[in-house]
């Protein structure tokens, strides 16, 4: 190693790491911001570069497990749990159909059902012939709305003692290694990853790295004490400085003037953008017919012209974000509410007895962000020809964490082919031309899968060379409750495959994060590949 050309190349930051710390440290982001006062991000990039210079190993990685109470968790601390407040307005008005119990407390049908759901599997609640929800026989509730005895009692006490020490903790923190054993079993059923809109607490995992000094570091301490560097040197001239004249006496960093230009970057195509395009142009080759949609949409469309029933916790699977301003539609179109109305109430037309339930038409036209590509088939099922193809790129939005194989918005391509002849096989062919034409793997497997808008429902899984094997998307029959709802009468196939999951194995990545990387320098380079493989 040449210390004195090293010497003259190190940043400020790094020399201040250098010269504050001995071989017998270890440090970690957090430490070095914080002892030297670098601004949020300049502990990371100092450490980034030592490290690819050689100068820190990395020890060890340390992971910590927090829970941190969401909004919903600190309006359930100040109002009550919903299975809490249930309990509590039940006690007094008894036999309240579910629909009603959600307008007298203010809370979402959903919420609603997922509670009674609950309480009625721990003896506490029952319906009875009329379809009312009342207290259980044996069911002994107290003033506040908690079961004075029993193991459903035990749990809601831990959660209501949860609540209160997280909204008492700073930030609303609470460290797993500070949670009793009955804690954590209560913490582990309503903590979510993946999004926190009907959670209670969000998991947080936090990695900690931990470096060390190599064998390099005292012997470039020496050199830099000996040369005078303290990391404190002016980089840039300012005419603050010079009017002052704070420049005169002081140190300066030195320049390396024989640093090559930068080379010209000539225009490219995303290699992403590209390859939505290629896929638009496979599909229409085959006689489909492109179908679009607003990024914005109704709760009729996203989900009930779907018959997801709107407090069922089939729904729990699409967390969705919610328009602020407006919040509903005027109004949706008919005959199809009243068609799907009926369908969900009773089955309607369509053969089936339906969910048996008030369907509420106020909540079906809450305003959101779609949270899946099939609104676009909904949609086009009462103008849809008979035979007839069509397909659609949807951007998607849901909460989830994210990471290598998710995002909290997405692409799905989403598909539908209707005729008499259309059956399972002919939705498997489409699926392997997706898995193997498209996406390019080579060990694709069919799993079965529920959706409440299909039947049969199937799932594509295709295996990464790095990421293993994942879900490239799901797919199935749509039931009659959806099709004869919306004025179809013969077969519909259906799938929403992630393009974006299609195009990581397609372009050769290891991370969904790369399709959309800042990183222009990473998609240059990889661009100029696939160039000279062409």
């Amino acid at each position: 190693m040449d210390t004195q050309a090293l010497v003259k190349n190190l940043h400020p930051l790094e020399v201040r790491i250098i010269r504050h710390y001995g071989m017998q440290d270890e440090l970690t982001i957090e430490k070095v911001e914080s002892d030297l006062g670098f601004k949020s991000g300049n502990g990371n990039q100092a450490l980034s570069w030592l490290s690819s210079k050689g100068l820190v190993r990395e020890v060890r990685r340390e992971t910590s497990i927090f829970y941190e109470l969401t909004d919903l968790g600190r309006q359930w601390k100040e109002q009550g749990t919903p299975e809490e407040r249930m309990l509590k307005l039940l006690k007094t008005k008894l036999g309240l159909r579910l629909p009603e119990i959600a307008e007298a407390l203010g809370i979402e049908n959903k919420d609603v059902g997922s509670a009674f759901g609950a309480l009625s599997k721990a003896g506490l609640l029952a319906m009875d012939e009329a379809k009312r929800v009342v207290l259980a026989a044996a069911a002994d509730v107290l003033d506040n709305g908690l079961p004075a005895q029993g193991e459903a009692a035990e749990k809601m006490v831990t959660l209501r003692r949860l609540l209160e020490k997280a909204a008492a903790a700073s930030g609303g923190v609470l460290a797993e290694g500070a949670l009793t054993a009955p804690e954590k079993a209560v913490m582990a059923g309503i903590a979510k990853k993946r999004g926190a809109s009907d959670a209670a607490f969000r998991i947080a995992e936090r990695e900690t790295v931990v470096f060390a000094f190599t064998e390099a570091h005292p012997e470039l301490a020496k050199a830099l004490e000996a040369a005078g560097i303290t990391g404190d040197e002016i980089g840039t001239l300012t005419p603050e400085l010079l009017a002052s004249g704070a420049w005169k006496g002081a140190a300066f960093r030195s320049y390396n003037v024989k640093v090559p230009p930068s080379r010209l970057l000539v225009g490219r195509s995303n290699p992403y953008a590209k390859f939505l395009e290629d896929v638009k142009d496979k599909l229409v080759s085959l006689g489909f017919e492109e179908f679009d949609g607003s990024l914005v949409e109704t709760e009729f469309w996203n989900s009930d012209a779907l018959f997801m029933p709107q407090f069922h916790s089939a729904r729990d699977i699409h967390d969705v974000y919610y328009v602020a301003e407006p919040t509903k539609a005027k109004f949706i179109e008919e005959p199809w509410l009243s068609r799907v109305a009926a369908a969900h109430e009773n089955g309607g037309d369509t053969g089936s007895r339906g969910w048996n339930y008030a369907f509420d038409r106020e909540f079906t036209r809450r305003l959101i962000l779609r949270s899946q590509g099939t609104v676009l088939s909904a949609r086009q099922l009462p103008t849809a020809k008979v035979p007839g193809k069509y397909f659609g790129i949807a951007r998607c939005f849901r909460y989830d964490r994210v990471d290598a194989t998710h995002l909290s918005d997405f692409y799905q391509t989403e598909g539908i082919v209707l005729g008499e002849e259309v059956n399972l096989r002919t939705l498997l062919g489409f699926l392997e031309m997706f898995a193997v034409e498209v996406a390019g793997a080579k060990e694709v497997k069919y799993v079965p899968g529920y959706f409440p808008f299909t039947e049969p429902s199937v799932e594509v899984h295709i295996k990464h060379p790095v990421l293993g094997w994942f879900e490239l998307g799901g797919s199935g029959i749509f039931r009659p409750e959806v099709t004869k709802a919306l004025g179809v009468d013969v077969p519909v196939a259906a799938w929403g495959i992630g393009i974006d999951r299609m195009a990581l194995m397609a372009l050769g990545l290891n991370d969904l994060r790369e399709l959309f990387s800042y990183d222009i320098e990473n998609v240059r380079l990889r661009r100029a590949k696939e160039s000279s493989r062409e």
